[in-house]
């Protein structure tokens, strides 16, 4: 700055103030007489006057220039900076005035808990929040795709549901299992849902087992399970199928068990010249045609020639293969190679729960869902019949069922057709109309 304003002030003096100032330069030039020579100076200044001032104004500039940047590196000062203003010291009048006092540090700690407070309960607040959304997003997770996913989603409900039924009766089979085998009276333990139970359960683990093992294995359960699903009435038990579908299967499985019936009714007529010489044969005869014009024996008829069936060619060894394969198809039992072993149990299961029945106080005591299952389980189609329709069949049942013992178990396992050969249902399931 100061270079700016000696070179501007240079600039303003004019040309003819030069002499002027000639003792100055005089002066000069004498001071530089050591080094220099006199004649030097003296033509320089005579013949050019203006020569001699160049290196005094050099001179000057570096001067100049080492004093501005001495004054700059003593103050630091930078341009990118802004320039400090100085500061006023106060007057004497303000230096008698109090200083504020510092606050204790209690009350400084104070106010940093409470400010830390706040941020720590703002921070909670906003986790719980967090937190709160993304469960309730979690938990209504199967309604969002319910909407968007309304068929698969109906499936999986059907299979969880299915799952935690199956699960909770398999729990109570075992249970059942155990109070049979530790029990002194075995399965006659036993009341009539626990019987049926544990008649109906291992033949559904059985029959459910490759289903969830199949749905279970990592890649193949995503191809197995709409397999699954495609053929429910193959794969499932009744715990998996929507009532819809109960009801359809189970319509199904009874016309398949009813188109026995037939074949069945043959074997009896088969064999009965070979009883000819027991002592009940003619009253058994007398039954069979009475099934054959479209009516059926009473109870008492049935109990008188229960003999019968204890020998010959109606006892459960004397029977040919046709009839017992007929009579597996009839009840709806598993085919395997242990059949007359299957009828055996199957015969003894169902009688004790008739046992149960007559134990808790009779057939008019069960529920409608329970007269349903005790009437399709003994092979009566209980689709459109009203409950005292089924109790009254169901009552010459538990009558003929309770009269027996063990070596009449084939009477036991004829009772379908004894009992309902000709019954309406029974005939319109088959053939698609009743009899005339």
């Amino acid at each position: 700055m100061a270079l700016a304003l000696r070179v501007a002030r240079c600039a303003a003096i004019p040309a003819n103030c030069w002499p002027r100032d000639r003792r100055r330069l005089l002066h000069l030039c004498s001071s530089a007489s050591d080094k220099r020579p006199t004649a030097f100076c003296s033509r320089n200044y005579a013949t050019k006057p203006e020569a001699a001032v160049p290196p005094q104004i050099k001179r000057n500039v570096a001067a100049e220039i080492t004093s501005v940047g001495k004054v700059i590196y003593e103050t630091g000062w930078d341009a990118n900076k802004p320039i400090e203003k100085p500061k006023v010291r106060p007057s004497s009048s303000s230096s008698t005035q109090p200083t504020p006092s510092k606050k204790p540090e209690d009350e400084k700690r104070k106010e940093l808990d409470t400010v830390k407070s706040k941020r720590d309960q703002m921070r909670d607040n906003m986790q719980d929040y967090i937190f709160t959304r993304y469960f309730n997003y979690v938990k209504n997770y199967d309604k969002v795709l319910e909407k968007n996913f309304p068929k698969a989603m109906q499936l999986y409900r059907v299979f969880f549901d299915g799952v935690k039924d199956f699960f909770g009766d398999m729990k109570r089979f075992l249970k059942i299992a155990r109070i049979a085998n530790d029990s002194p009276q075995g399965i006659r333990a036993l009341n009539r849902q626990e019987l049926e139970l544990y008649m109906q359960m291992p033949r559904d683990m059985m029959k459910v087992a490759p289903a969830l093992i199949g749905c279970s294995l990592p890649m193949v359960g995503y191809a197995f399970f709409p397999l699954v699903f495609y053929y429910p009435r193959s794969f499932l038990t009744a715990h998996f199928w929507t009532p819809q579908q109960r009801s359809e299967f189970q319509s199904y499985y009874m016309k398949r068990r009813l188109c026995n019936n037939k074949d069945v009714f043959r074997c009896l007529q088969d064999k009965l010249k070979a009883t000819a010489s027991h002592p009940k044969h003619s009253a058994f005869a007398d039954i069979l045609g009475q099934l054959g014009s479209g009516t059926h024996p009473t109870p008492e008829m049935l109990i008188d020639v229960k003999d019968i069936f204890a020998e010959g060619p109606y006892s459960l060894l004397g029977m040919s293969r046709k009839h017992v394969r007929n009579l597996v198809n009839l009840h709806g039992l598993p085919s395997s190679i242990f059949k007359r072993h299957r009828l055996h149990e199957h015969a003894f299961l169902v009688h004790y729960m008739d046992q149960a029945i007559t134990r808790e106080g009779g057939v008019h005591n069960l529920t409608p869902d329970a007269l349903r299952y005790s009437c399709y389980l003994r092979g009566l189609n209980p689709d459109s019949l009203s409950s005292e329709a089924m109790i009254e069949w169901l009552r010459k049942w538990v009558k003929v069922s309770t009269s027996i013992q063990g070596e009449h178990i084939t009477l036991f396992l004829h009772l379908p057709i004894l009992l309902g050969y000709n019954h309406p249902n029974n005939w319109k399931t088959i053939y698609g109309k009743c009899p005339t």
